[in-house]
């Protein structure tokens, strides 16, 4: 089974752990992107780019 992420979600709650957990804004992208089952914020992005390039869900 193929996940899709959700932006609003990873948006918001990277948001939340930066603002009301003090976190800085590439440790909170961590949290929220391990939250949709990725490794990393790194993971997240490449995923992303790789949708954008390919239009494929892989």
């Amino acid at each position: 089974m193929t996940r899709i992420p959700d932006i609003d979600a990873f948006e918001e709650r990277a948001a939340i752990a930066e603002n009301d957990g003090g976190l800085n804004r590439s440790r909170a992208e961590d949290l929220a992107t391990q939250a949709q089952w990725f490794a990393d914020a790194d993971a997240y992005w490449q995923w992303l780019a790789d949708y954008v390039v390919t239009r494929k869900v892989s």
